[in-house]
């Protein structure tokens, strides 16, 4: 601990013998007192502590340190000059546990390993490398309670950040404390997750007690009074300012300036202290702040480099600025922004560029090549092509954004036109890759100065194009990636196909809104010249979408079938690339089952594959056909495990597969607070998709509890939508099943009609059977009876176990109106049996209500909880007793096998269980869906 920070401490005792409590931050440290406690009795806790500079953030976590004498603590600080090398912080964090990387699963070791370059290959999925560090720190606490201490965290490079965020929010069961401490104000978005701690100044008594250890002697009162109220309680600025003033300046209180911020105070203040030091000693310390690590032996050797003695360090230790030992250490953050920027340009790249030489450019190139473009003096193609190849690796560890930061500084030093331009590209492709739209849009406008060529400016509308898509909700986005592929064509035919693909889901997703666009999408992909080769299965799925919307279903089910079979063995680079579009094929043809299939491959290859990021978003399409197929325990699962991914990675998903269920569950109250929410989630996001299946869910809910006109209403707003076709579709059965029951026949053959021409073309099990339900509700006599039982006997071959049971009931409800009321009878029993082991509430009530009016009677059926599971614990129980191990389950499902083994001893609690092998024998129920 530096000695003003010490000044501004008390000693006070604990169980464990003398630890030094800090002036006025009793409740501070009664908080972190409690986090170690916890830790200590086998909790996690992750704490941000938020204050401005010189508050007092750092002397608490020297608190929490010096307090945590029997557990492991390990510490980084964040550095404003090592903001873009990726995983720099993160590395440091780890770098006492290297040595245990062999026991981790071997795609987290891989992808650690890559991330600090200790190993070569593509780049890291980060979710991967935070669950490495997860596996990391959670085997270091099984030997000994364990304390991450963060300080600075808004110059910690952003990756590393996220990661250790990430980590934070998974840690659940292990001995492990993560306390962050960050500058107010600051933009960190990432730590609004976690709970906090702000520390304010200190009380006027605490200050005047602070000040009275540092202006030993009388002080004027007025004088004390004025710098206790313009330092606002502030530590730093009540220890740190009066050493930079003269005995005049404390006299009169002339050397307190009101209106300096406090940040420049503090830092002017360190300032005043330098100016008296002499040259040699003030060129060490800019080196010293130039240099993150701290690493004495390259200071040193940088210094040899500059000409500087080892007597410069005598008087640099002497001004208290500065410490210099294992580890070179400034008194505060402060100080080394003082240093560094009280430099001159000139005294700043001298710096920068004999430490550049003292760098080892074997172990650390991408370090070495950041300083020489700190020390370039103007435009200068050497370093720009070695920031070049650093982006290169820096992408091999952290991705697109850390090689976005290289190549925007290449751009920099880069003056020869074309190569400016490519860098430029370059940059912004990898800055869209990485998420940081505004970083990209920026880049495309230096782009678009310079001359380009006519491939150069169609690759500057397509990442504009991008960048409009991915901002969310816009109108220009698929006009902008149409107009962006036609461009393409005469360049890249290949590139404008995949273009054209993302502009006919973008204005399949803005609905009515972009339905000229769409049809617009679709004549142009028909109107492409053909493959040169045989079709891929880009091109086979582009062809049959396109057809659907210029021809409908009668042209295009049989195209789409046709892309589906070779969809469903589309390989991982695809499915990475656009693979989200592929269950688009068995969804506009009603195969369900094919939906499930090729849904489940794209998780698991994207799960193999490392791209975390991706997991929610095809977990979504899997937890939509189980809904179909009435898996209800099995979507529940699902959601599960797409909410600790969308927890995990940050990236909210709408719950459309929670709305979808809830509907088939036919709990009004849950269902229509699950209505709501996606209301509010998605009218944003996908305006065009969300008020369809908001009503879509709305007829379903309705028609199970009988209530047709709101069913009728709802599925009429919802039909009457010109979105994607097979999302329209499935509504028209809710709305002729309402429709026909509140006696508006004209409404009902209208949506019939549209039916049919969905359907009747697929020709397969799923849709003739919707539709054959569908006709009888219409029909009469002979006819309506054959429908029906034709519907029953095509169903009854699918998986689609809720549409089968809808076809039972309705049957019975029509033979008991046809006075056949024992025939009704065993098509009621079917209906309800099956809507009960299913799980179809409001629909089991509609089955025993007209059992009853059959002469029949039936118990009302109760809703009960068989076990008191939540939905983590289920998904692990059900993972668990399909054969996963406990790191496999971990890996699925972002934690780390010490939190699995938690829940899983809760779930054997719960269920009154011994073993694994026992969990085949019970029902793994939830309490909520």
């Amino acid at each position: 601990m530096c000695k003003l920070h010490r000044r501004a401490m008390m000693p006070a005792m604990t169980s464990r013998g003398a630890v030094t409590a800090l002036l006025g931050r009793r409740s501070e440290c009664e908080k972190l007192d409690r986090l170690l406690a916890d830790v200590r009795g086998g909790d996690s806790r992750a704490l941000v502590v938020r204050g401005v500079p010189g508050v007092g953030k750092t002397a608490l976590l020297e608190y929490l340190t010096q307090l945590a004498t029997d557990y492991r603590v390990v510490q980084v600080a964040g550095v404003e000059s090592e903001m873009e090398l990726p995983y720099a912080g993160l590395q440091q964090l780890c770098a006492p546990f290297l040595d245990r990387m062999d026991g981790i699963p071997a795609p987290q070791r891989d992808a650690l390993g890559g991330a600090f370059g200790l190993t070569a290959g593509p780049p890291p999925d980060r979710f991967l490398v935070g669950l490495g560090a997860l596996y990391l720190f959670a085997e270091a606490s099984e030997r000994q309670p364990l304390v991450c201490v963060i300080d600075d965290a808004q110059w910690l490079d952003r990756i590393s950040l996220q990661t250790i965020v990430f980590l934070a929010r998974r840690l659940m069961a292990e001995r492990i404390a993560v306390v962050i401490a960050v500058r107010e104000p600051s933009a960190v978005p990432e730590l609004a997750q976690l709970p906090e701690l702000t520390v304010d100044g200190l009380g006027d008594a605490e200050s005047r007690a602070l000040l009275a250890t540092v202006v030993p002697g009388r002080l004027d009162s007025r004088v004390r009074d004025r710098i206790v109220a313009e330092t606002r309680g502030n530590p730093l600025a009540i220890v740190a300012l009066p050493r930079a003033w003269t005995i005049a300046e404390l006299a009169d209180g002339i050397g307190v300036p009101g209106a300096m911020p406090m940040t420049g105070r503090i830092e002017n203040s360190f300032f005043r202290r330098l100016v008296l030091l002499p040259p040699d000693s003030r060129q060490l310390l800019l080196a010293a702040a130039a240099e993150p690590l701290g690493d004495p032996a390259l200071l040193w050797q940088a210094a040899g480099l500059l000409g500087i003695d080892a007597a410069a360090a005598v008087a640099a230790e002497a001004s208290g600025l500065v410490e210099f030992g294992v580890r070179t250490r400034f008194q505060h953050p402060l100080v080394r922004s003082a240093v560094y920027r009280a430099a001159s340009p000139e005294e700043r790249q001298a710096v920068h560029r004999a430490l550049a030489h003292a760098t080892d450019v074997s172990t650390d190139p991408d370090r070495r090549a950041w300083h020489l473009a700190s020390a370039a003096r103007g435009p200068d193609e050497e370093v720009a092509a070695e920031l070049e190849r650093s982006a290169g690796r820096a992408q091999a560890r952290g991705g697109f954004g850390a090689a976005a930061a290289f190549l925007r500084r290449s751009v920099e030093l880069t003056q020869e036109p074309a190569r400016r331009t490519e860098r430029s590209l370059a940059a912004a492709q990898a800055s869209l890759t990485a998420g940081a739209l505004d970083l990209t849009r920026e880049l495309l406008t230096i782009t678009q100065a310079g001359v380009l060529d006519p491939f150069q400016r169609a690759r500057i509308e397509l990442l504009r194009a991008h960048v409009a898509y991915a901002s969310g909700p816009d109108n220009n986005a698929a006009p902008l990636l149409l107009t962006a592929a036609r461009r393409l064509e005469s360049f890249d035919l290949d590139l404008a196909r995949e273009t054209y693909l993302a502009a006919w889901g973008a204005a399949a997703q803005m609905g009515s809104l972009e339905a000229e666009v769409l049809l617009e999408v679709s004549r142009a992909i028909q109107a492409l010249p053909p493959p040169p080769t045989a079709p891929r299965p880009l091109d086979l799925l582009l062809d049959g979408l396109a057809l659907l919307i210029t021809d409908g279903h009668t042209a295009a089910a049989a195209p789409l079938q046709a892309a589906a079979k070779v969809l469903a063995a589309l390989p991982v680079e695809d499915v990475l690339r656009w693979g989200w579009m592929a269950p688009a094929a068995c969804a506009a043809t009603w195969d369900f089952e094919g939906l499930y299939a090729t849904a489940a491959r794209q998780v698991q290859l994207v799960r193999d594959a490392g791209a975390l990021s991706q997991v929610q978003l095809h977990l979504a399409q899997v937890g939509l056909a189980l809904t179909w197929m009435g898996d209800f325990a099995g979507a529940a699962a699902n959601i599960a495990e797409t909410d600790s991914a969308a927890a995990a990675t940050g990236i909210p998903i709408t719950p459309y597969s929670l709305l979808r269920l809830q509907a088939l569950q036919g709990r009004e109250d849950a269902a229509t607070a699950a209505i709501v929410s996606a209301d509010e989630q998605a009218s944003a996001a996908d305006p065009g998709l969300a008020a369809h299946r908001e009503q879509w869910a709305a007829a379903v809910l309705y028609n199970g509890l009988a209530r047709y006109d709101e069913a009728a209403s709802a599925a009429r707003r919802a039909a009457s939508e010109i979105v994607v076709p097979f999302y329209t579709m499935w509504t028209l059965p809710e709305l002729v099943e309402a429709a026909a029951r509140v006696g508006d026949s004209e409404l009902a053959h209208v949506a019939l009609e549209r039916l049919t021409t969905a359907t009747h073309p697929c020709g397969n099990d799923s849709a003739l059977g919707i539709e054959a339900r569908c006709q009888a509700l219409l029909s009469t006599g002979d006819t309506a009876e054959a429908l029906y039982r034709d519907a029953i006997q095509r169903l009854g071959r699918t998986r689609l176990r809720p549409e089968l049971a809808r076809a039972h009931l309705l049957y019975g409800e029509w033979l008991r109106r046809e006075g056949r009321r024992v025939d009704a009878r065993d098509q009621l029993r079917t209906a309800y049996d099956l809507f009960t082991t299913i799980g179809m509430e409001a629909f089991v009530e509609r089955a025993r209500r007209e059992l009853t009016a059959t002469g029949e009677t039936v118990r009302k059926r109760t809703a009960e909880v068989t076990t008191a599971l939540t939905p983590q614990e289920a998904q692990i129980a059900r993972l668990a007793r399909d054969g996963f191990s406990n790191p496999e389950i971990a890996t699925r499902l972002y934690l780390s096998p010490r939190t699995v083994e938690w829940h899983l001893r809760k779930v054997f609690t719960k269920l009154n269980i011994r073993s694994r092998q026992q969990l085949h024998g019970v029902a793994l129920d939830t309490t909520t869906a």
